[in-house]
């Protein structure tokens, strides 16, 4: 996991993608038990309840599973759940900027592409 956090957002908010991107990788296992609250604030020297806060929202949205006092732990469908968010927010905060730029400036879409295929 990443040690740094920013300034720029929320600490629970970093705590959460953390944990997902940790569930993408594979670091952290569909079932497997995922860091508690205490391990969390601990290892980023934050409070527990701003660790438990993005844990929370995990668990929220299904992604996390609590069993109560053995701990969280990845569910089945996390990786689907986390792979379609941040794709819709892929597609908002990225793609339809991208296009409304492009539209405004004229390029077409076989230029869009050619131009997302080369490396600079």
């Amino acid at each position: 996991m990443k040690r740094e956090l920013d300034d720029q957002r929320p600490i629970y908010i970093q705590i959460k993608e953390f944990l997902e991107d940790a569930i993408l990788k594979g670091s952290i296992a569909i079932g497997e038990k995922a860091p508690s609250t205490n391990e969390l604030a601990k290892f980023y020297q934050i409070n527990p309840a701003t660790a438990r806060q993005g844990m929370n929202e995990l668990v929220q949205e299904n992604i996390l599973k609590k069993q109560r006092g053995v701990g969280m732990f990845v569910t089945e469908d996390a990786i689907q759940i986390i792979r379609e968010k941040r794709l819709q927010e892929f597609f908002d905060h990225f793609i339809l900027p991208l296009q409304e730029e492009a539209k405004k400036l004229n390029i077409t879409s076989e230029q869009l592409v050619k131009m997302l295929k080369e490396e600079k």
